[in-house]
C-alpha cells in the first residue's frame, strides 16, 4: 500500500517541477549549471519528506536563502511555488 504524501512533500514536488521548467529553458546557457544545482537542492527538500525534516534541512534559513536568493530573484515564476511550500511547512509543522 502506497503511503500518503505530506502536504509539504506535494508542495516540494511542485517546486521541483517549476525549477525544472526554468532549467529546461536555460539548457545550453551558462546559467543552466547553477539552475541544475538549485534543482538538486529542491530535491533535498523533497527527500526530507515532511515539514519537520524540511525545517531541519533549512536550519533556520528561508527557502529563498536555501536555494539562493540571487537565483530566486532571477526566476520570479517560481515565487508562487516557494510560497506554497512555505505555507505547507507552517501548516504541517503547527
Amino acid at each position: 500500500m502506497a503511503r500518503e504524501k505530506s502536504i509539504s512533500e506535494k508542495a516540494a514536488g511542485k517546486l521541483i517541477l517549476a525549477i525544472q521548467k526554468e532549467w529546461d529553458e536555460e539548457i545550453g546557457t551558462i546559467q543552466a549549471d547553477y539552475s541544475e544545482d538549485v534543482l538538486g537542492m529542491a530535491h533535498e527538500l523533497l527527500q526530507a519528506r515532511n515539514a519537520k525534516g524540511m525545517k531541519e534541512l533549512l536550519k533556520n534559513r528561508t527557502i529563498d536563502e536555501f536555494l539562493g536568493e540571487f537565483w530566486v530573484r532571477r526566476h520570479p515564476t517560481i515565487r508562487i511555488e516557494i510560497q506554497c511550500l512555505e505555507r505547507a511547512i507552517k501548516q504541517e509543522y503547527a
